[in-house]
């Protein structure tokens, strides 16, 4: 089973840590398969707010293998600026050989020097918090920090921009594992509405048109995704959530900015494009399992 192993550094930062510890959480309970692990250089490690964890595994301890994920957290910047700090090198020397094992290696916030000690960033495009993008680019001149951005991945390392962020990175992997429809559910549930991608340009219909919080439109917005194929009357829809046709149109635009039709018309043009990339599906069975009543109908809103 995959493993995702989490590192409780020195003065961690809380929400850089259990943010995206949450959303693998979250994922598990809605079937993702994976072990989730947390490992220290101490038994019993302190946040940069007081707050312990009592004893964790040293990370030594881990057994970690191809396919699996470390995260390191961001910590105090005062720390990472220490000797301290910089004496780290047995752990340092432990990423490294987690990527050289094809283990992915992600960090969040200032995490990112870490994977500069490790010898991780060079050629790499990589980001960090904004406050530490020019002192990151200044310690590790081989590495291309990108400003302005959320995350990125590249030469087998993710890097990320830091508190909120770490989210974001977490939940763009696990749509890389489990796909796009699975990791609207993990982020329906987290509350976290509007998925960002690494530039924030990245569109999800799934994702989309959720940062709202009313909790009958989400409804309707479920029912639709997961019964794509049904006529799905304004009439039903509104039975559903228990307010009146004319009501629920009015309020779905209004916290959407898309009407009921059109957006139902969105998530079956983006499921259809993702089975048009199985040869073995006819264009008559995708339009029929897409809700379509004709193939050419399904053609003629692929066109537009």
């Amino acid at each position: 089973m995959r493993k995702i192993a989490f590192i409780i550094r020195p003065h961690v930062e809380l929400l850089d840590l259990a943010g995206p510890v949450l959303v693998f959480t979250d994922a598990k309970f809605y079937g993702f398969k994976a072990d989730l692990e947390s490992y220290s250089f101490s038994a019993e490690p302190i946040s940069t707010a007081g707050l312990g964890f009592g004893q964790v595994k040293h990370f030594n301890e881990a057994k970690l293998e191809q396919g699996d994920f470390v995260f390191v957290p961001g910590m105090d910047f005062d720390y990472v600026s220490s000797i301290s700090f910089g004496a780290e090198r047995a752990f340092f020397n432990w990423l490294k050989a987690c990527s050289s094992q094809k283990i992915t290696v992600c960090s969040v916030c200032n995490g990112a020097f870490a994977l500069g000690m490790a010898g991780l960033l060079k050629d790499t495009e990589c980001t960090t918090h904004w406050r530490r993008v020019k002192a990151l680019q200044e310690q590790f001149p081989d590495a291309r920090v990108l400003a302005d951005i959320l995350f990125i991945k590249s030469n087998n390392v993710y890097t990320s921009a830091g508190i909120s962020a770490g989210i974001d990175l977490a939940l763009a992997i696990l749509e890389d594992l489990q796909g796009p429809l699975f990791t609207h559910k993990v982020a329906r549930g987290l509350v976290v509405y509007h998925r960002r991608s690494g530039t924030h340009r990245q569109e999800s219909i799934y994702l989309d048109y959720r940062n709202h919080i009313n909790p009958q439109v989400h409804e309707v917005q479920d029912y639709l995704i997961e019964n794509l194929a049904k006529e799905n009357s304004i009439e039903a829809l509104a039975s559903l959530v228990s307010m009146s046709p004319r009501n629920l149109s009015r309020v779905f635009k209004e916290k959407t900015g898309s009407t009921i039709l059109q957006y139902h018309t969105l998530l079956r043009k983006e499921h259809a494009n993702t089975m048009l990339n199985n040869p073995e599906y006819t264009i008559e069975y995708i339009a029929a399992q897409c809700g379509f009543k004709t193939a050419r109908q399904l053609q003629r809103i692929l066109k537009n």
